[in-house]
């Protein structure tokens, strides 16, 4: 009989200590984190956006003006021009703007194309491909750039861009 109450009783504390261990077990649950994944953006919207402001990029160069041309950087934008130290911050990148015009040929223009966007969120990669011509409408240089857009405030400014010129063709 005492070997029954001792079993009854290991069998009674077995179950008790099996109950807590779950319950403890139901407890703990799993922290989840949600990561927020950045929004998507219309892609063909975007490419329209930045083909605009090229233009508009475009048509502050051939005026030669260098304060419309720094207001398409951001504060802390990098540039990164052709056979050229690296530029940082939008100040300094004005002074060289307005250095680079001054040697530009007298009615010489250029545009901007846009190849292709990539991107997600509030950054925008930028791919595309330049033309300068001469007063009488020549092609006298060709390049190919990249540039990398922020939505601020509303609007895309430019922290980073690269650019060089296509070899001259003889």
């Amino acid at each position: 009989m005492k070997q029954f109450k001792f079993l009854t009783v290991c069998i009674a504390l077995s179950c008790l200590v099996m109950s807590c261990n779950n319950e403890k077990a139901a407890d703990k649950t799993e922290a989840v984190v949600e990561v927020e994944q950045p929004a998507k953006v219309d892609l063909a919207s975007v490419k329209t956006e930045i083909q605009n402001l090229e233009t508009a990029w475009a048509a502050a160069d051939n005026a030669r003006d260098t304060n419309a041309i720094a207001a398409f950087y951001a504060d802390d934008a990098v540039s990164l021009r052709n056979n050229n130290p690296m530029i940082q911050g939008k100040e300094a990148i004005r002074k060289d703007v307005g250095e680079s015009l001054a040697k530009r040929a007298k009615g010489a223009t250029v545009s901007y194309d846009v190849v292709e966007v990539f991107g997600e969120g509030n950054y925008i990669t930028e791919v595309g491909k330049s033309t300068t011509k001469d007063a009488s409408g020549k092609v006298i240089n060709s390049g190919k750039y990249m540039a990398i857009w922020e939505k601020r405030d509303g609007k895309y400014v430019c922290i980073r861009d690269i650019y060089n010129d296509d070899a001259k063709q003889n």
